[in-house]
């Protein structure tokens, strides 16, 4: 890995049980989050995503292209348009970082109406070889 480097794009499809269970996991009862008719007097043409559930997308998505032994270091992002039902959230990233057994993401999150995140994740790297749980062991990359 260098940087430059792409990670795959992941397609996700907002689907409005995604969008509440996301809510309700992460206890986050905002009426905007499960309520269509209370987020539409609210100004917004139906329920949306909430934060801690994109949150959760951006972690799975580096940890799916990292593996199971990657530990999340650092999650810095911002919500731009938002996520509603019938979307498809495209996320990428690009390797902007790599030193010490880490590597800094520069990822983005994408719908139909623009960026739903832009962030950078720092993820430590399991050391290549290790065996048994690798937990805390991070190698030359």
């Amino acid at each position: 890995m260098k940087v430059g480097d792409e990670l795959p794009p992941l397609e996700v499809p907002i689907t409005r049980t995604l969008i509440v269970a996301g809510a309700v996991a992460s206890r986050d009862y905002q009426d905007v989050h499960h309520d269509a008719v209370l987020a539409q007097g609210k100004g917004s043409p139906d329920i949306f995503m909430n934060i801690l559930t994109t949150n959760g997308l951006v972690g799975r998505y580096i940890t799916d292209h990292f593996g199971p032994e990657a530990r999340l270091r650092s999650v810095r992002i911002r919500l731009g348009a938002p996520n509603h039902p019938g979307d498809t959230m495209t996320l990428t990233g690009k390797v902007t970082a790599v030193a010490a057994g880490t590597a800094e993401v520069r990822v983005v999150g994408a719908n139909g109406l623009g960026h739903h995140v832009t962030g950078t994740v720092t993820v430590a790297l399991p050391r290549a070889g290790a065996s048994g749980s690798g937990a805390g062991e991070v190698g030359a990359v």
